[in-house]
């Protein structure tokens, strides 16, 4: 059986991997700063393999280590480590606080540090395992009202292209997810000021309707078996990110029209 640790379980992504990966047979554990939410998840899940609920805030490097130490007591190994829990914050930029930088580069960066500083090292002992660092197609691509978001997830990305090439000489897989905007209740959370998550979310992702949880869970997983580098859903998310390597400056420029387009919206 397999062992894996996922943060962020207790909802949006975070819940549909721990799902998932009961349903194909894992032992994992759903690791959440709210415990209750991590709890129902546990409990939610379906399958020959089992989850169990853990209370783990991933700004502090003593929790994410204990979590992969107590998985690895008990089953000898960690075979997969999901660095998923994630904060953003929508709005214009001179609004942000230094508290809520802070806040943000703790959890969407120092968070997937320390779920690469507990877990990669055990991985290189027992010669193989699996990282999936869960970042955004604001890792990828830029845009305005969210430039604390996408400094976290460009580093992310950063972090896991690079990493994947030295881990690759231990056996050690690593992907990142670049999702466009997913169905989660991320998409309502960390409105500063008169910009409104979901409908900004779609239109500046160039989607019309959020990515299914549940389905990309699914496809992380085929990912992690492929042994793919990056996973970008959905297909019009994939086209935006091509047309941006072949041409930054026209999809800044769009990027900019729509921020001006949002100021005059909700002004």
């Amino acid at each position: 059986m397999r062992t894996a640790v996922v943060t962020g379980g207790g909802s949006g992504i975070g819940a549909s991997l721990v799902r998932a990966l009961v349903a194909d047979g894992a032992y994992v554990v759903c690791a959440d700063l709210d415990l209750d939410a991590a709890t129902a998840v546990a409990a939610s899940a379906v399958g020959p393999g089992a989850a169990v609920a853990r209370q783990v805030d991933v700004t502090s490097a003593e929790d994410v280590r204990a979590a992969v130490d107590a998985v690895v007591a008990e089953h000898g190994r960690i075979d997969l480590m999901f660095n998923n829990a994630g904060i953003t914050f929508l709005g214009d930029t001179e609004d942000l606080t230094l508290a809520q930088w802070n806040a943000i580069i703790d959890v969407n960066i120092r968070g997937v540090v320390h779920g690469v500083h507990a877990a990669y090292p055990r991985m290189i002992v027992q010669g193989g395992g699996h990282i999936v660092n869960t970042a955004s197609m604001g890792g990828l691509m830029a845009a305005g009202l969210m430039t604390s978001y996408v400094t976290t997830k460009h580093a992310v990305v950063g972090l896991s292209l690079a990493l994947r090439t030295e881990a690759a000489g231990h056996g050690i897989g690593v992907t990142v997810v670049c999702p466009a905007a997913v169905d989660t209740p991320i998409l309502d959370k960390g409105e500063i000021g008169r910009f409104k998550g979901r409908d900004f979310y779609l239109e500046g992702q160039g989607v019309k309707r959020p990515v299914d949880p549940d389905v990309l869970a699914r496809r992380v997983l085929a990912a992690v078996v492929a042994d793919e580098a990056i996973v970008i859903e959905p297909r019009q998310a994939r086209i935006a990110w091509r047309v941006g390597r072949l041409s930054p400056v026209f999809v800044n420029k769009m990027a900019t029209r729509f921020i001006a387009k949002q100021r005059a919206q909700a002004s």
